[in-house]
């Protein structure tokens, strides 16, 4: 009786967010400078060497691309190394992209995706310095923490400094998730960190240097350039959709909570206009909503492609709720595996991606066993408070 009527709380709270409305743009304070603006702090260090940048579409200065910004400065960038999604970020998730040539600027584009996740000598070869500058949204399975781990080593190993341009994480107010277990880790889980760490992405750069995470427990020669007028505990809206399929703060707020329906059966919206607000099934009768996921840039074949599927549309949830909460909204896959109908085996896709996504085999077994989400949680609550003692240690902010 108790699991039903949580069944039914979790139905009224979901019924009431679903018309979407046209979500407001957050400003960042106009106070707040992010590391590759000042300027002032790095171009010295630049000038006259030979620049390796680390860049994709987010990696503008106000209304310009950091790369025209470098280059009519007259510093000599002469490679560009590019994460997940490519150098302008239109790829497909887990789309491996070749190397190539910038159609703007024709310097050499290497991709460090797919096979070639770490730079080698030879791609390395004449570069003086690397310069790291790529937003990242704060979550582990969020690839561009694992690049910049990727690229941290193979500057250790072949004596070439690092500057990282510091940005805001949009989930830098708090800490949750288990920590990875070594089994599953992977390059959407390299570090024993939770799945939402709390840290910016000069702040995690510290801590894989720290805590001697890299090869041999080589040490990065790091510099971070940090923001100026930051506070973690503040909304930052990104101007610039860090990924396709995360087009605008609310997808960004949901991400941590919606992207383990990507090792289910279940869609989370890629291929329609709301992308990580959304998840649900062709089977799933618990909700009246339909979409059908389309191909388009950024998901080529979304999963369900041209089906039309039924499920929970939270693209009406305000940004500022979401943010406030300070919690992956666990519920959301509780409720989804609850009123599904089918079994254990028909609803995790055949592999371990969702143990890889979730960084343990407890959640399956917690769904299975059908234990609520507060007794799951305490088998890694003291893993997580451990992990912020560390985190505390590197934090700029």
């Amino acid at each position: 009786m108790t699991r039903i009527l949580f069944l039914l709380m979790l139905s009224s709270s979901f019924i009431s967010c679903q018309s979407a409305v046209e979500l407001q743009a957050i400003p960042a304070k106009s106070s707040l400078i992010l590391g590759d603006q000042r300027t002032e702090l790095y171009f010295d260090l630049l000038n006259e060497k030979k620049i390796g940048l680390v860049a994709n579409q987010s990696s503008y200065i106000g209304e310009t691309h950091l790369l025209d910004t470098l280059l009519s400065s007259g510093i000599n960038v002469v490679k560009i190394f590019s994460p997940e999604h490519g150098f302008r970020g239109q790829a497909d998730a887990g789309e491996i992209l070749g190397h190539g040539i910038d159609s703007k600027t024709k310097l050499p584009i290497v991709s460090l995706y797919g096979k070639n996740k770490k730079p080698t000598a030879e791609q390395l070869k004449n570069i003086d310095l690397l310069v790291f500058d790529i937003q990242d949204v704060g979550v582990r399975f969020y690839t561009y923490i694992s690049t910049l781990h990727y690229l941290m080593e193979a500057a250790a190993e072949n004596s070439i400094p690092l500057i990282v341009l510091d940005r805001p994480n949009p989930h830098a107010h708090y800490v949750d998730g288990p920590i990875i277990e070594d089994e599953y880790k992977s390059f959407v889980g390299m570090h024993a960190v939770p799945i939402v760490y709390g840290m910016t992405i000069g702040e995690y750069a510290m801590m894989i240097n720290g805590e001697e995470w890299l090869k041999g427990e080589r040490k990065c020669n790091l510099q971070v350039i940090s923001c100026e007028n930051y506070n973690r505990n503040e909304i930052f809206n990104l101007p610039i959709k860090p990924s396709p399929n995360l087009p605008n703060a609310l997808s960004v707020q949901l991400y941590p909570s919606l992207c383990f329906f990507e090792g289910t059966v279940f869609s989370a919206g890629r291929g329609t206009e709301i992308p990580f607000q959304f998840y649900g099934h062709p089977k799933y009768k618990y909700s009246d909503f339909q979409i059908m996921p389309k191909s388009m840039a950024g998901a080529k074949h979304p999963k369900f492609e041209n089906q039309e599927i039924f499920g929970m549309n939270l693209s009406g949830l305000k940004v500022e709720s979401v943010h406030a909460d300070q919690s992956i909204r666990w519920d959301y896959l509780w409720e989804a595996y609850a009123n599904f109908g089918f079994d254990s085996k028909e609803f995790f896709i055949n592999n371990n991606f969702f143990e890889k996504l979730v960084g343990t085999q407890s959640l399956r077994n917690a769904l299975e066993e059908q234990l609520t989400v507060a007794q799951w949680k305490k088998e890694w609550e003291d893993d997580l408070e451990a992990f912020k003692q560390v985190r505390v240690k590197y934090l700029l902010y």
